[in-house]
């Protein structure tokens, strides 16, 4: 089977799909590898490095795609860029399902069998296929850097001739895997570091990296299916807003975390928190690309409020791209080896195993994943 690895066209992504070092074990596996001229140049894998693991580079997308059993992507992709495939072409990609149903019918139209990444279940079995988990962790890594090279202060309390220098106060808002590593990248550094998360179980593993939990008074639980928030009563959420104000004045970097699956991100930091802090203050909202939990956060863009910093970034991961694409390319080579058939021959799709019910969205021409139809 042949896997047509393509250049990401969305113009905020760095990433691609499969590393060469992936490639070289997905050769072993018996799969023929083709790569898109300069697929990899963005995130610092460039063509050599994939001839050298067994690769064929190519600039003749127009044929490679009508050779194509499998196209790994990255960001969604538009059906006009899969003209040509074949039928039943295995697409697996971060598809943004929830906010691209238009996109999932099209993709039904054109015969495409399409597993969404994020829609994978977190389950034990498939941890090691689990992009989220990945790429997550690297986003609250990389949050924490960026907003230490922003903030215009040292991080760790500091003991100078000339004086003291106060350690830097850290709020990660949502402490899922990547408010766990940002809390994590934050102690590193030497900040005092607070958490806030609507599920109650977080508390424990928030004060276990060394942080405290900010509680909100109240007998409601926030925890989800598959380990994610739900959505709390308006009781809570006036309880939630008058904490987090309390807390958020005393701050000087926030990374905001917090998002509901198939909904828009919680406002959690309106304009009127935003005013109360402190000058020079630095917020990351890594859930601006589905609304953002800072009011005043804008997809895309840095700008200053009341000589606040908030940063949107369009797409954190493209700041670390090359170890993002490494980490997403092993997540998906151990997606590829479940779904092998038992020999190891070959490709054998089981639609009944719960990965694929989970994850596959269209197939065979229609829109098989019951949250979509």
């Amino acid at each position: 089977m042949k896997i047509l690895v393509l250049k990401e066209t969305d113009p905020h992504e760095k990433r691609v799909a499969i590393s060469p070092d992936v490639t070289k074990k997905l050769i072993e596996m018996g799969f023929e590898i083709i790569v898109e001229k300069d697929a990899g140049k963005e995130s610092g894998m460039i063509d050599a490095a994939f001839e050298a693991a067994g690769a064929k580079i190519t600039k003749d997308i127009k044929t490679a795609l009508t050779q194509a059993d499998i196209i790994p992507h990255v960001a969604p992709i538009s059906p006009d860029d899969l003209k040509g495939t074949k039928e039943n072409l295995i697409l697996i990609s971060l598809l943004k399902p929830y906010a691209n149903q238009n996109l999932i019918k099209k993709l039904a139209e054109h015969k495409v069998t399409a597993i969404a990444l994020e829609m994978i279940p977190r389950i034990s079995r498939a941890q090691a296929m689990d992009v989220l988990s990945s790429q997550s962790n690297l986003a609250g890594y990389r949050a924490v850097i960026d907003a230490a090279a922003e903030y215009g202060r040292a991080m760790p309390l500091m003991m100078t001739a000339a004086g003291t220098i106060a350690p830097a106060r850290v709020l990660i808002i949502g402490a899922g895997v990547a408010g766990l590593q940002a809390i994590a990248t934050a102690r590193r550094l030497g900040s005092i570091v607070s958490a806030f998360d609507v599920r109650s179980v977080a508390k424990e593993q928030v004060e276990s990296l060394g942080a405290s939990f900010v509680e909100v008074e109240s007998d409601e639980t926030g925890e989800g299916s598959g380990g994610y928030a739900k959505e709390m009563s308006d009781d809570y959420k006036q309880r939630q807003a008058a904490r987090l104000a309390e807390v958020i004045k005393s701050q000087d970097i926030i990374i905001t975390t917090a998002q509901i699956p198939g909904k828009q991100a919680p406002i959690l930091i309106t304009a009127d928190m935003v005013h109360s802090m402190k000058p020079g203050s630095i917020i990351i909202d890594l859930a601006v690309e589905s609304g953002g939990n800072c009011e005043l956060a804008e997809f895309g863009k840095t700008v200053v409020k009341n000589q606040v910093k908030i940063i949107g970034y369009a797409n954190i991961m493209s700041h670390i791209a090359q170890d993002a694409s490494q980490v997403f390319a092993k997540n998906i080579l151990n997606l590829l080896k479940g779904l092998m058939n038992k020999e190891g021959t070959n490709l054998d799709i089981n639609f009944e195993d719960e990965i694929v019910k989970g994850a596959c969205l269209t197939h065979g021409g229609f829109v098989i994943h019951p949250n979509f139809q």
